[in-house]
Formats: C-alpha cells, structure tokens, sequence
C-alpha cells in the first residue's frame, strides 16, 4: 500500500499539475472517441500503448476481451451484464466513433479456453464465462489440426489470441446499435493484437484476413 500512496502523491504533485487545465474542462463531462476494449491483464494499459489522455477512451476490461452476442447479453445476466452496458451506453449515449478490441499475447484467459473441464470446474464463473468463446477452441482446433500443428503450443496459444480478436468482432457486429452506426460509416470497428515482449501492435485487415503490423 505504500508503494500506492507514494504513486497517488506523484500523480497529484505531477501528473495532475501538468494536466491540470485538462481535468477541469472533464470534471463535468467527458467525450471519448473510442471504446476501448481489452483484456484485464495488468501488463495491457490502453493509455500508455496509444498515449492517450484523460478523456479519450472508454475502457472495458475482462478475462479475455470477450464481447457476448447480444441476444447472450440476455441469457448469461450475471457475467455479461457489466460489458453489455458499457458498450449499449458507449454507443447510445457517448456516441464514440471507433471501438477497439484489443487482445494481447500471453493470454491467460485465451489459454484457459483449452484448460480440461477437472481444472475449469475449479473456476466456475471464469469457466461459464469463456463459453462464450467456444467457438475459438473449436475452430482452433480445426486449424492446428490441418496444419499437423497439434503439439506446438506456442502455436496453439498466438492463433487462439488473434482469432479470438476476430471471434469478438463477429459478435459485436450482433448488437443492432452497432450495426447501424457501422453501415453508415459513423462508427469504426478495429481489431488490435499488442504483443507484450516488443511493444508491437498489429491491427486486423479484415481484407486479407490477417493482422497487420501497425508501429
């Protein structure tokens, strides 16, 4: 907790000062451009990876950066709920012009996809929760299995991190708001992969069907 205290002096004595005039035209209100959503790792930090201030992104955070369809908004209230809100208010009432998904490597909750039911029974809400992307497990693997990959878990864990992003895609692209905010071109869908160790950042193209490095 020290280490805490010490960080929240530095922030009033420093950050604050330098940013002062910015937090008080945001004390009333506040107008972000993006929604952000990300995984609840505590290595991923929106800001620092797109230097963004105070004010710019609306952020979700959960075990996997998993969006539920929207008619699963209704059907899993207890785990879905928080995520479905902060995207039906992002949209409705902030009016945010893109929506990020941002996955990153060394996914814990990606690799719990694959975790045997003994250990995920373990977890039950985080097990009723990673159901909603059973469908990446699945399709995963189809393709390691295509690719005579089936051992390489290096493999294994980089391609249910990416697909995953497009999974989440696909179900954003389920809420009725979204779409039509989408087709006419007032809201932006991006799908983003931040790899850990490098700092990269690659951004889906939903044309070639891959992620393309974007710094």
């Amino acid at each position: 907790m020290e280490y805490l205290k010490a960080g929240l002096l530095k922030f009033r004595t420093q950050d604050y000062e330098e940013h002062k005039n910015l937090f008080c035209r945001l004390k009333r209100h506040q107008e972000p451009h993006t929604l952000f959503i990300t995984c609840s790792d505590s290595r991923v930090v929106p800001q620092l990876i797109t230097k963004s201030l105070p004010g710019e992104l609306f952020v979700v955070r959960n075990i996997a950066n998993i969006i539920p369809k929207y008619k699963e908004a209704h059907e899993y209230v207890a785990t879905t709920s928080a995520t479905t809100a902060a995207i039906e208010y992002a949209v409705k009432i902030l009016k945010v012009k893109s929506i990020i998904i941002c996955g990153h490597s060394n996914c814990g909750g990606c690799n719990a996809i694959h975790y045997p039911d003994e250990l995920l029974n373990e977890i039950p809400a985080t097990k009723k929760w990673l159901e909603l992307s059973e469908n990446v497990k699945t399709r995963v693997t189809a393709e390691m299995e295509y690719n005579n990959k089936t051992e390489d878990m290096e493999y294994r864990e980089w391609l249910t991190e990416q697909m995953n992003i497009v999974e989440q895609i696909k179900h954003l692209l389920t809420y009725p708001y979204v779409v039509e905010r989408f087709n006419n071109n007032e809201l932006e869908i991006i799908g983003m992969y931040y790899t850990i160790e490098t700092g990269e950042v690659f951004i889906y193209d939903s044309h070639k069907g891959s992620f393309e490095l974007a710094n």
